[in-house]
């Protein structure tokens, strides 16, 4: 008989891509899976689209206001998500239950531990949220997608699942040519995750309008977001060497044929780095829980794969100098390449057949 693997997984696309992933790896091999995900979660439009069952629990995250209202709005949802999660599981009677990080896990591992089933954590990022500490205290399995300071406690570190669509190599002339661009030139992608960033798209407007103008080897791609679409376009109208994109389902063929990115450091988008092996300039967002985002890229840094850069009032002048640095000097692109090799982190496109594989083995 089949194990049945149930699946908490939503909130910011960090937390959900990888459970996402996994899910589909565990429905390929033939495993009934279903998902938790919060009431209203934007997830759940994903889900439906990849035919992946799910059902809904109203919870939300620990406030962090000394708002007594919202407490005792937290602590009523807390119990009622509970016992949701609790009829849930009686009904699907899964084998094994996953969180993989945002509060949303919590409910479901608790109640699982103490409903007898196998409990396993996943999380991507170097510095652990608060819901997957305290999820680790009732974990049989706990995975790390990037290496943590700390010992935990039946740790293992597996990576993080990326999308399947990474293993398929683009034609680059195609791509490249798609966009208006030159395929003989090298190329710099900019992305700020599918919201768009405005510090970070102000402050690469800035610097990518001065480089596209003095460096005739180099052209850029920029993916704005949605909202910063317009304002954007207009201020790169006189180049012919920078194309402005709103969004792309095709980041995968951009990462696999740009020579050079400009990006946040989330923990899934350090995945994809780490497998396209593609150079990076990293400008962490600065409000992220525990500053997970710098940690993340100090690993990609340490090992010379990528280059730090702050966001804070000197950002435009501190990503020129670093950007017209490595646009200017080919051996360093290499180097960071070939850098790589070094990183000791498991493959992020078998990561999720790795961790089936340790769930079957609970």
């Amino acid at each position: 008989m089949n194990k049945r693997f149930i699946i908490a997984s939503g909130g910011t696309g960090g937390h959900f891509y990888p459970g996402l992933a996994l899910g589909k790896e565990l429905r390929r091999q033939g495993f009934p899976v279903l998902f938790i995900v919060r009431k209203n979660d934007p997830a759940a439009q994903i889900l439906d689209t990849h035919k992946l069952h799910y059902r809904e629990i109203d919870f939300m995250g620990l406030p962090r206001s000394v708002n007594p209202v919202r407490h005792l709005r937290f602590w009523a949802k807390f119990f009622k998500s509970l016992f949701e999660t609790r009829r849930i599981i009686k009904q699907f009677r899964p084998d094994v239950a996953v969180g993989t990080g945002g509060y949303i896990s919590f409910p479901l591992i608790f109640t699982a531990h103490f409903s007898g089933v196998k409990t396993a954590v996943h999380d991507s990022n170097a510095r652990l949220g608060l819901a997957n500490k305290v999820c680790g205290l009732f974990a049989d399995l706990f995975m790390l997608g990037l290496p943590v300071n700390k010992k935990i406690k039946n740790s293992v570190l597996t990576s993080t699942p990326i999308r399947r669509e990474f293993a398929d190599a683009p034609d680059r002339t195609a791509v490249l040519e798609g966009l208006g661009l030159d395929p003989q030139k090298r190329t710099a992608l900019i992305f700020g995750g599918s919201q768009g960033a405005k510090g970070l798209n102000a402050a690469c407007a800035e610097v990518v309008a001065k480089l596209a103008k003095r460096n005739s080897y180099w052209q850029f791609i920029h993916i704005t977001g949605e909202r910063w679409y317009g304002v954007i376009r207009e201020g790169y109208a006189t180049l012919n060497n920078v194309a402005v994109l709103p969004y792309s389902h095709e980041i995968y063929a951009l990462m696999r044929t740009a020579d050079l990115a400009v990006c946040r450091s989330g923990a899934s988008t350090l995945a994809e780095l780490i497998y396209c092996r593609l150079p990076a300039v990293l400008v962490p967002f600065p409000h992220a829980a525990a500053n997970h985002q710098y940690y993340n890229a100090k690993i990609l840094q340490n090992a010379r794969c990528a280059r730090i850069v702050t966001e804070d009032k000197n950002l435009p002048q501190h990503l020129f100098q670093t950007l017209q640095r490595l646009t200017g000097r080919n051996r360093d692109l290499f180097s960071m390449r070939s850098a790589y090799s070094r990183l000791r982190i498991p493959n992020p496109m078998t990561a999720a057949k790795e961790i089936v594989k340790r769930l079957r083995n609970l």
